[in-house]
């Protein structure tokens, strides 16, 4: 299915904001959003292991509804349900989730790169993804866009040294200052796959992409320079061409470099990205200060108030919105990062509520 198959789309707020415009009120979508906190999630998670559920087409489409069904006319966007750590998968490594990831056979010294497929082949390994795209952007039927994603190189390097998450990311940094000629052929390998699967996904039906650095902020800023920035420039640069080469629509691309706003003005001017996203450790009016207007943002509120119960979501998100309207520019409204699993269903909605109240121009 190409995209003029689809559904014609009814809500293009996300991707007005995306633009840099400033839209009626901020197009509003939550990280994590088709997850944990959401009964119906838990319900088919009973049954289904989590990587089974990204492997089959129909379960992640489902999944990736359920949010959207139960906040219609709220959320302004989906988020296609799967991984990034389907990228190391298709790399060749096992991954299991269990509670969370743990790699059994890890990367330990430059040899091990050795395992790696030589060759990714994008629509064998992760063909999948690409079919839930497909279905998702269907069964929308154009009531929002959908997102696709994939991890940052950095990122997925780190969680392919250390086996699983870290406090100290003793590995990963082991090779970082080790061998560092290594560690940036291997991010530049990682960054090679990314922009063949961000490709796939918008051939596939993904309407706007984000490419999710979360371990950015354990670097300094210099070896952020050294070693995160330059593949995060290197997507931007080549999926652009991909899709320019290939015909494909021109989709927006946003960038979340979580904990790293030392380097907010470097990733606006010189990213490639239309849209920055924002954890909550700095103020929306400051943030838009440093980027300019070029840019949009995304986000920003803390995700820990959401238990803190209806007076505390409306203060935030009032604050949050006068913040980031203080300036030009787009901005999309979401969370500092993604919700957490013991938020109720209902506080969600009464955040998506107060956005569309206090976000208004």
């Amino acid at each position: 299915m190409t995209t003029t198959n689809f559904p014609p789309l009814k809500n293009d707020l996300l991707l007005r904001a995306a633009r840099g415009e400033q839209t009626e009120h901020a197009p509003v979508w939550v990280m994590r959003q088709a997850g944990r906190y959401l009964p119906e999630f838990r319900k088919v998670r009973e049954s289904h292991e989590f990587f089974e559920v990204c492997r089959t087409p129909a379960l992640a489409t489902e999944i990736t509804l359920q949010p959207i069904r139960r906040y219609s006319g709220l959320l302004d966007a989906s988020i296609i349900f799967s991984d990034i750590l389907v990228v190391p998968q298709a790399m060749g490594m096992e991954v299991i989730m269990n509670p969370g990831p743990h790699f059994p056979d890890p990367l330990n010294t430059p040899e091990d790169v050795k395992r790696l497929k030589g060759v990714v082949d994008i629509d064998k390994e992760l063909g999948y993804v690409f079919q839930a795209i497909t279905q998702t952007r269907t069964e929308l039927n154009g009531e929002v866009p959908l997102i696709g994603f994939c991890g940052a190189p950095w990122t997925l390097f780190a969680y392919m040294i250390e086996g699983g998450g870290s406090k100290t990311f003793q590995k990963a940094k082991t090779w970082l200052f080790k061998y560092p000629e290594e560690s940036k052929a291997l991010l530049l390998r990682i960054a090679d796959v990314c922009v063949d699967f961000l490709v796939g996904q918008v051939k596939a039906g993904a309407q706007l992409l984000q490419v999710f650095d979360s371990w950015a902020g354990e670097l300094s800023p210099y070896d952020f320079d050294q070693f995160s920035f330059p593949t995060l420039k290197h997507i931007s640069i080549n999926v652009r061409r991909r899709l320019a080469e290939e015909n494909l629509p021109a989709t927006p691309m946003t960038v979340f470099a979580k904990g790293a706003n030392y380097a907010l003005a470097s990733i606006a001017a010189n990213g490639g990205y239309d849209v920055v996203g924002l954890d909550w450790c700095i103020d929306p009016a400051e943030a838009r200060r440093i980027v300019g207007d070029n840019v949009a943002l995304q986000g920003n509120m803390d995700p820990g108030v959401l238990y803190g119960g209806r007076d505390a979501i409306e203060a935030a998100v009032k604050r949050m919105s006068q913040g980031f309207r203080a300036g030009k520019g787009g901005w999309i409204a979401n969370l500092g990062h993604g919700i957490a699993p013991g938020v109720d269903p209902k506080d969600m909605r009464w955040f998506l509520e107060c956005v569309h109240k206090y976000s208004a121009l």
